[in-house]
This record gives C-alpha cells, structure tokens and sequence, in this order.
C-alpha cells in the first residue's frame, strides 16, 4: 500500500468548495484575488497541504470578515515570518478551531 502524498495536486477547486461547504464562485473570487497558492496548470489541481490554506483564506473571509487585502497581509506575514513546520503546526491549530465552529458560524461569503 503507497503512502498518501499530501503535496500530489489532486483535487480540483469545486471539489474543495463541497469539503468546505462554500460555494465554487466563492473560492474562484479567491482564487481570482490571489489569495489561493498559485497553480500554472490549465486544470488548477490544489493538494491536501494547500486545503489546509485554502480553510484557512475562506475561514478569513467567511468567520472573521477580513477583506482580500488583509487576508494578503496576513498570507504573506506567515509565509515570511514562519517556518514550514511551525506554519504547518498553526493551520493544523487553526483547522481544529474551525471545526468547532457551527455551518451558521461561517456563512459563505459572496464578495470579498
């Protein structure tokens, strides 16, 4: 049996909109704002590690109302201020909060 490669880019944005009960236009916008990693495929595949940040980005957005650009500064705040272990560490921390919270807790946003 082969092992699951969390950095294999498999799954497909509308996939992730059903995991995260959003809409696929929701995370399309995001995608569109640049908030999503970025994909230079024609059929943008996104990976398990990159639905941690997508989570992550619509948790933004979606429960806190934090506008694209703020989401930006906060990405790039992370990116250039963290480690890959202790950002891996602070969305796995993040995804547990986001499973306490309610469908009514996070509503789907339409515009960012």
């Amino acid at each position: 049996m082969a092992l699951l490669n969390n950095e294999k880019n498999v799954l497909p944005l509308s996939s992730i909109a059903e995991i995260l009960s959003a809409k696929p236009r929701t995370l399309k916008m995001y995608e569109e704002k640049g908030l999503l990693p970025i994909k230079k495929e024609t059929k943008k595949l996104y990976s398990i590690n990159d639905v941690k940040s997508i989570a992550y980005v619509h948790y933004l957005a979606s429960a806190k109302k934090i506008n694209a650009n703020g989401i930006k500064y906060i990405l790039e705040m992370l990116k250039n201020n963290m480690d890959e272990k202790t950002r891996d560490d602070f969305l796995d921390l993040v995804e547990i909060e986001m499973e306490k919270l309610s469908a009514t807790d996070v509503k789907d946003v339409t515009e960012i």
